[in-house]
């Protein structure tokens, strides 16, 4: 059969610069009994595009081989040349004469074990194109045609086993171990961008999941490899961003050794923004990573990972970071547009809500996990400090009800002075209409980000469920916003959770607030999407609050549709009755949000590893500062006193 392939490659002409890695896939087929698969793939019709089809087969591991996902049969496989090694963690314990054993699914589901056979021999021609071309044997990532995409769930399969079971195809490796999940594992889609990466914020409801199924080590490598990457030097047009920024991505890369090309490494390489669409900088990163530690420790009772030296370092470079002075007037941070889950130009950028919330949870995480020595005591000070105003600042000014919304209504501009009730100057006519119609008379919630003159009052899901979650919302308001949810179900909800905003931004104002952004039209995308990912937050929220039922009604409602319709990255229209026009298919959050949602509702007790309680001295002080005048006129008694952070 070997001989017919052979002799099938020259009839066609298929030796040229691209190719050799595709028939060295082929006789790898050959060699595992799949003669006849390779023969009807190779014999195929649009065979002349095969050159950049990857054969899902067996996989051959070596110790420090990197799994870059399962892709289905018809993605794309994209040779990247490495141009800066220097920007790379690479990994030099390769051994490539040994092959490690490969857990691989069957088509019934089964885990079998196999050591996969090492790939035949290059002939002369083979060699010689490999030299000229600079590439080398693609020898990853195979498995069968039944892939891990494509395969029907059985009928005895739940829709929970089939979702572990995509997870767990979407996981990568790096020297033998895992490391993270991909952000996406979609066969139907020629080109990866970076969905073949493993994002920080992506990652969480992943780590999540795994730490609930007891699984600690992938959550410990993925902690350590990124706190590697926050030291490297990052540069965008000859600037480097202060020390501290976390990536927002990474990605295993296999190279070949220096002088040895039957000899491979595995580096780690990291964007830091430079190579995102748009160039936003990651400010999230860092937060999630704060809670994804805690949660770590909370979960595994593993505290040695937070009290390292290298760990407490680096949670001190991420505080610094975000507690360095600048030209603001405001405890909460200063962000661009597109610097968090919402990572395309959406009018956010100032003070969003979202990032203020993690920002408040990560504090009070990183207040927990802080060694309690001398050098730490001013950066535990300051820390302390930013959670009060933090927290005052949001609860006091963020918050909108039917009574704040009439308060607004009848303010007065122009004030100058230090007593103000419109501290803001914020214009009554900024009210929109559709909020007087939309907030239900009990209920309330916290607005998506202020600044001089300017409220934008849409609803951000993400930044107002954690909020509840982190105890940034006192208790009457995280009532309140799961009040403001039920009573705006069909809004929120309706055919899929969870409404990433609302409303969505039209007409006029779309255009010139997206700048007419193609992929953030009117109720897709981040401009009043659905995203399932979401589930995991709100039940989080839900059991803190002790309403789980508002969170098993919502994932009833995505259980309809989940796997039936390949797990969407994000719904579109109002309602979310729409697959996104560019979502893409097995989204490895949506996977594993749903995931978590699911375990926590199973096991409640469980949400206290990222559930931030209300800390009863910062409540004592917010109290007293409500209970003194807070508008009254500020002391010209003493000089503020500074930190070294």
């Amino acid at each position: 059969m070997l001989f017919h392939v052979n002799v099938l490659i020259k009839s066609r002409n298929y030796y040229n610069s691209c190719k050799v890695e595709g028939i060295i896939n082929f006789r790898y087929l050959l060699t595992m009994g799949a003669s006849e698969a390779a023969l009807q793939l190779l014999s195929a019709r649009n065979c002349g595009d095969w050159r950049y089809k990857q054969i899902k087969g067996l996989k051959k591991l070596q110790d420090c081989s990197s799994l870059h996902a399962f892709r289905g049969l018809h993605s794309v496989f994209r040779g990247e040349k490495i141009h800066n090694r220097s920007n790379l963690s690479i990994c030099n314990c390769q051994q490539p004469e040994r092959v490690s054993e490969t857990i691989i699914k069957g088509g019934n589901g089964k885990s079998m074990h196999t050591v996969p056979p090492k790939i035949p021999n290059l002939t002369p021609d083979e060699q010689n194109m490999k030299q000229e071309n600079g590439a080398r044997p693609f020898s990853e990532g195979f498995k069968t045609a039944a892939s891990v995409n494509s395969r029907p769930r059985t009928n005895t399969e739940s829709i929970e086993d089939e979702a572990w079971h995509f997870l767990r195809a979407a996981m990568v490796y790096y020297c033998g171990s895992p490391v993270g999940t991909i952000a996406a594992n979609d066969p139907s889609e020629a080109t990866m961008l970076n969905y073949d990466q493993v994002f920080i914020r992506d990652f969480i409801p992943s780590g999540i999941a795994f730490l609930l199924k007891g699984e600690y080590d992938i959550v410990r490598n993925f902690i350590l490899h990124t706190l590697q990457l926050q030291s490297w030097e990052k540069t965008m047009d000859c600037y480097s961003p202060g020390q501290g920024l976390m990536p927002a991505s990474f990605k295993v890369r296999t190279i070949p050794l220096d002088n040895d090309e039957s000899a491979t490494e595995d580096v780690l390489d990291p964007d830091f923004g430079e190579a995102a669409i748009g160039r936003v900088a990651p400010v999230d990163s860092g937060l999630w990573w704060i809670i994804l530690l805690r949660a770590y420790g909370k979960c595994s009772g593993d505290l040695s990972l937070q009290e390292r030296v290298d760990v407490q370092t680096g949670m001190k470079m991420i505080l610094r970071l975000c507690l360095a002075d600048g030209f603001d007037m405001f405890p909460t941070l200063l962000v661009t547009d597109g610097s968090c889950m919402i990572d395309r130009r959406m009018g956010i950028h100032g003070h969003p809500l979202e990032i203020q919330a993690l920002y408040y949870s990560a504090l009070l995480g990183a207040r927990e996990m802080l060694a309690p020595e001398e050098a730490s005591t001013d950066l535990v000070r300051a820390l302390n400090n930013r959670l009060l105003a933090l927290s005052f600042h949001i609860r006091e000014y963020y918050w909108i009800d039917v009574k704040k919304l009439n308060e607004i209504y009848r303010y007065k501009t122009e004030e100058y002075s230090y007593d103000a009730i419109n501290k803001f100057n914020i214009y009554p006519d900024q009210i929109p209409p559709w909020l007087v119609e939309w907030m239900p008379s009990e209920g309330g919630y916290l607005i998506g980000n202020l600044q001089p003159a300017h409220m934008d009052f849409r609803f951000f899901s993400l930044g107002n469920v954690w909020s509840i979650v982190s105890s940034l919302a006192n208790i009457d308001q995280s009532h309140a916003i799961l009040d403001l949810i039920e009573a705006k179900w069909e809004d929120l909800v309706a055919d899929m959770p969870l409404k990433i905003c609302y409303p969505a931004l039209e007409g006029q104002e779309w255009r010139i607030i997206t700048g007419g952004d193609p992929k953030n039209t009117p109720w897709s995308y981040h401009n009043g999407g659905s995203w399932p990912t979401l589930l995991w937050q709100l039940t989080v929220a839900c059991i803190k609050m002790k309403r789980p039922e508002i969170a098993e009604k919502a994932i009833k409602i995505a259980e309809r549709r989940l796997s039936r319709d390949r797990w969407p990255e994000y719904y579109d229209t109002r309602r979310g009755g729409f697959i996104g026009k560019q979502a893409r298919l097995f989204q490895t959050w949506t996977i594993a949000g749903y995931l978590v949602a699911k375990l926590l509702i199973a096991n409640p007790e469980a949400a206290k590893m990222v559930i931030n309680v209300e800390d009863t001295e910062l409540l004592s002080a917010f109290s007293s500062i409500l209970s003194s005048n807070p508008r009254r006129k500020r002391s010209r008694k003493g000089v503020k006193q500074s930190f070294i952070i």
